[in-house]
């Protein structure tokens, strides 16, 4: 066999391997669009029916009007809008301190900030529950908003390593021109650093939509409740119609996929140039 030969049978095989591993992640999104087109008879036929007949568009429609779909939508947004500032903001600012600025212990507390990541979440819980509860935020939604604005190890990593990439001949230019460091930050680290930026809003974004937990937890006006927790009361309600379910479910889960697909490549681009320099 040439070497062209192999070549061809490895991309071959190896296209073969990533249609396997896209349908098996597209199919549980083909079933969920399938089924909330479906009506309420014959869900779950044998065999399934992945093309319903008739369509049963009013699904969406009943899912929209039975909870207040469109106040959980505009809770939901508020808080993930402010969270994704919080989170760019700080923690872009926190990663240029670590990237570009010299202080004493700098890399011992970059260290310690990484270590941070081994913490789990369930271990701050109670501590920061009955810290918020002092302060009366329970009820509220700074609980969910205000620890975005103190940055994240994870974020601050992933920035600062972006940062890393950006020629020094530029804030050193800065500085020349009698720029202050927070106005390099500003007006050059910031505008250069769109691919980790709009990685880091697309973490935060997923993370803040699908939050369950949160506003489970600090929230008890059902005025102040999120989507998540509005499809939670839904399917205590209305579990057993589950083609209104997952109408329900994809449009809570539709602008997650929307972000994704629409900064895909700044996504990508983003991931991939923050492991260029450590």
């Amino acid at each position: 066999m040439t070497l062209r030969s192999n070549a061809l049978l490895h991309r071959i095989v190896v296209y073969l391997l990533l249609l396997l591993g896209s349908a098996a992640f597209i199919l549980p999104l083909l079933w969920l669009l399938s089924t909330s087109l479906k009506g309420d008879i014959n869900l779950f036929a044998i065999p399934p029916e992945w093309v319903p007949h008739p369509v049963h568009w009013d699904n969406y429609k009943k899912a929209v009007q039975s909870f207040p779909f469109l106040r959980y939508t505009w809770n939901t947004v508020l808080i993930t809008l402010l969270s994704m500032l919080g989170a760019m903001l700080s923690s872009s600012f926190v990663a240029y301190a670590f990237a570009r600025l010299r202080w004493p212990g700098r890399d011992i507390w970059f260290v310690v900030l990484l270590a941070t990541m081994m913490l789990p979440a369930q271990v701050t819980m109670i501590p920061l529950f009955i810290l918020f509860k002092e302060l009366g935020w329970v009820n509220t939604y700074l609980p969910l908003i205000v620890p975005f604005f103190f940055g994240s190890a994870f974020y601050i990593f992933l920035m600062r390593q972006f940062f890393m990439t950006i020629p020094k001949e530029l804030s050193e230019a800065a500085k020349i021109d009698g720029c202050s460091e927070v106005y390099a930050w500003w007006r050059i680290f910031i505008p250069l650093s769109q691919p980790a930026l709009a990685t880091l809003g697309i973490f935060t974004f997923t993370l803040v939509w699908n939050d369950f937990q949160g506003p489970l937890i600090y929230l008890n006006d059902p005025h102040k409740f999120t989507l998540m927790l509005g499809l939670r009361g839904f399917q205590q309600q209305y579990g057993t119609r589950w083609n209104v379910m997952m109408a329900a479910a994809l449009l809570v889960m539709l602008p997650t996929l929307a972000l994704f697909f629409s900064f895909q490549r700044y996504f990508i681009e983003g991931v991939t140039l923050t492991g260029v320099k450590g």
